[in-house]
């Protein structure tokens, strides 16, 4: 049985990792056959936002604590991670991509990524098993690798952003999955669309999907 390790950013959208994202995605892998393993880097996440307001919270947490709510306890520092063990890894979106995973939010293409993460992803390309990135994740792998053929959706600001890290972008739509055979990458583009909770079904599908058909 295939297993994926599935990296998480936090939990919520504005400050973690996209739930619905995150929720389907594993949903998928199990539906399909596979198995799962869940990591956050366990650091200070950037901020706190308020998810009923979209404001600032006086307070602060912890990236692998939060994480921890998606899943109910059961997962493992970033750290701790192995490419060894895993066939493929999975990184769901949310700002938390974009804020604890990486600086991305604040500095573009100039960000930088968190070490964990940057170690895990390059593991996984330099052992030439596949890496999947949903929304917005696809910019770690963009800033990491360069070279690499991905999709963020639409949004011509992050794409164009992607693009001075190095990266070819290509337009999507809901579902669709953008596979750079030559690196073994695999984007969709999810909530970096309006979208709604089927559609963000529809893109893990297929992208898990995608991702074992090469396993097989």
């Amino acid at each position: 049985m295939k297993k994926f390790a599935v990296v998480l950013a936090g939990c919520g959208v504005y400050d973690g990792a996209e739930i619905h994202e995150a929720t389907l995605s594993m949903y998928q892998i199990k539906k399909q056959g596979a198995e799962y393993e869940l990591f956050a880097p366990d650091i200070e996440q950037h901020h706190v936002i308020n998810h009923l307001t979209g404001d600032e919270m006086k307070e602060k947490r912890n990236v692998m604590v939060e994480a921890a709510r998606i899943a109910r306890g059961n997962l493992k520092p970033l750290a701790d991670f192995n490419a060894q063990n895993f066939d493929a890894i999975l990184f769901p979106g949310g700002f938390g991509v974009a804020k604890n995973l990486s600086s991305f939010a604040f500095d573009g293409p100039d960000c930088k990524v968190n070490p964990d993460t940057e170690k895990a992803i390059k593991a996984m390309h330099k052992a030439g098993k596949p890496i999947g990135a949903l929304c917005i994740s696809p910019v770690l792998v963009a800033k990491i690798l360069g070279d690499v053929e991905l999709t963020i959706g639409q949004d011509k600001d992050t794409a164009g952003a992607v693009e001075k890290m190095g990266a070819n972008h290509k337009s999507t739509g809901h579902g669709e999955v953008v596979i750079d055979a030559k690196n073994n990458l695999y984007t969709t583009p999810c909530y970096m669309l309006d979208a709604n909770i089927v559609e963000i079904g529809e893109g893990a599908e297929n992208i898990v999907r995608a991702i074992l058909k090469t396993l097989y």
